[in-house]
Formats: C-alpha cells, structure tokens, sequence
C-alpha cells in the first residue's frame, strides 16, 4: 500500500471511531469502506486540473465536497 492510501485508510479508521460503536459490526465496516471510498474519489477529483473535471468525479462516484 503506497504512502497516500496508507494516510487514507487511517483518516477512515479515525473518522469510524466516530461511529456508534452499538451499531452491529457489519454496519459499522459498511460505514467505514464508504468513509473510505469517499475519501479516496475525494483524493482522485483534487488531482484534476480542471473544476469541471473534479465536479463530474464526484457527481459520478455521488461523493459532496
């Protein structure tokens, strides 16, 4: 795992300590993968150079700035 999905994946583990840890633990690894996804269609759209090519990224993944 590259340095960048490495940071990724542990900005999702501390935003999913955030989570009701009540919560039935496949909810709660459901809850974080989508942390995680997001996090990284977030990351690809920051590398367009372009506006209008980042909006259509997340518009197309349904990822909210």
């Amino acid at each position: 795992m590259n340095k960048q999905i490495q940071e990724l994946y542990e900005q999702a583990r501390l935003q999913a300590k955030t989570i009701n840890a009540n919560r039935d633990p496949q909810q709660w690894m459901d809850e974080y993968h989508k942390m995680f996804v997001e996090l990284i269609v977030k990351e690809c759209a920051l590398q367009c150079n372009h506006n209008d090519d980042m909006d259509r990224i997340l518009e197309h993944f349904g990822v909210e700035q």
